[in-house]
């Protein structure tokens, strides 16, 4: 039985509280539509979210079915409006993800997988208050050309073509977080360099197609 985008967002709120990249409120999800976009809905908990009490919006914002929307809304629309490839969103306060984005800083290429997200490194976002336009310029400035970042003092956020796929990111963003911390925690990571980041660049654009 295939899915609704209402019925996707439902079950991702769930499973991102199962997960643990979200807690309580925490954290959102989005789905590109044709002419606008659909998102979780404020301050519900996802045990208490159905596909009914999810959001549908106009590009800028112009409610389009009952509900709150997510307070960070406008990131999701800047998001769909400067990346066309993106198709979905999810936006999480992730324990590891959060701890660097407290520290302001960026995730280095300690480890290869590190370019999953599109590039060298993943970025943390300069701060600005939850909901603000100006969080919203920071989140599209720190993607880059990247398709995640962390938001300083606040938590990670990632899109994907599909909404299972930017769960699947959000997750390995926030298993990288946690290794790096580990890693330095008793040491001082190696970083690979650019040269090396861009061979793997290269490498995860055949990875799982037919060898010619």
């Amino acid at each position: 039985m295939i899915e609704s985008p209402p019925q996707q967002l439902a079950r991702i709120a769930e499973q991102l509280q199962t997960s643990g990249l979200n807690a309580g409120t925490s954290g959102n999800a989005s789905i590109r539509l044709v002419d606008g976009l659909l998102v979780t809905p404020s301050a519900v908990p996802p045990d208490r979210m159905t596909p009914e009490s999810m959001v549908e919006l106009s590009h800028d914002g112009q409610p389009r079915s009952a509900g709150v929307p997510t307070s960070e809304w406008r990131i999701h629309a800047a998001i769909y409006q400067q990346f066309p490839e993106a198709g979905a969103i999810v936006h999480t306060h992730s324990t590891y993800a959060t701890a660097l984005a407290v520290l302001r800083e960026d995730l280095p290429a300690f480890h290869y997988q590190v370019a999953k997200a599109g590039g060298h490194l993943i970025a943390c976002a300069e701060y600005a208050p939850f909901g603000s336009p100006e969080l919203s310029d920071a989140v599209i400035a720190a993607l880059g050309n990247r398709r995640a970042c962390l938001m300083a003092n606040h938590g990670m956020i990632a899109y994907a073509p599909t909404l299972d796929a930017a769960f699947a990111l959000a997750l390995e963003v926030e298993t990288l977080c946690q290794q790096y911390l580990i890693a330095r925690s008793v040491g001082r990571p190696h970083i690979l360099s650019a040269e090396q980041m861009d061979d793997v660049l290269e490498r995860f654009s055949q990875y799982g197609k037919p060898t010619p």
